[in-house]
């Protein structure tokens, strides 16, 4: 509750990277925004499947992630999918840079939130590509849990 006025949970999930990616190491990164930008995130009118992180001059941003025109926006409403910076600490940065020379790791995004403080938070995954003999390991293992769990009622 913040002054009063009952604030809807904001909870976007990445569902199909824990299908895709095993994580190796998770962090919580602050977003650069507009200000439209996190009155359409407020709205849940945000999508990160399609997102992923990659480094530019030092600095890590988030790439194809698509936050929609807030509808009130007037001519200064934002650009849908445009580059956003992440923002975490020097030495989290250069753990994340030093750790992606590894061949085959990645950073996917996974939730994106509004923290208790009020600002948007993106959390993030250092994460290796599963092979497909893994996924359908992963479905197996996921069909039988449902089977115990329905046998179980």
């Amino acid at each position: 509750m913040h002054l009063g006025i009952a604030m809807k949970e904001v909870n976007i999930k990445n569902r199909k990277a824990s299908f895709e990616y095993s994580f190796i190491d998770k962090y919580e990164a602050g977003i650069q925004l507009t200000g439209t930008e996190i009155k359409s995130i407020r709205e849940s009118d945000a999508n990160i499947a399609d997102a992923f992180c990659t480094f530019f001059n030092g600095e890590l941003f988030v790439r194809n992630m698509h936050i929609s025109p807030y509808k009130e926006g007037t001519y200064n409403n934002h650009e849908p999918k445009r580059d956003r910076k992440l923002l975490l600490s020097k030495k989290e940065l250069k753990k994340l840079l030093v750790k992606l020379k590894d061949k085959g790791l990645t950073i996917v995004p996974l939730r994106l939130y509004i923290a208790e403080s009020g600002y948007a938070k993106l959390e993030i995954a250092l994460a290796k590509g599963k092979k497909n003999y893994d996924k359908r390991e992963d479905l197996k293992t996921k069909d039988a849990k449902r089977e115990m769990d329905r046998r179980m009622k």
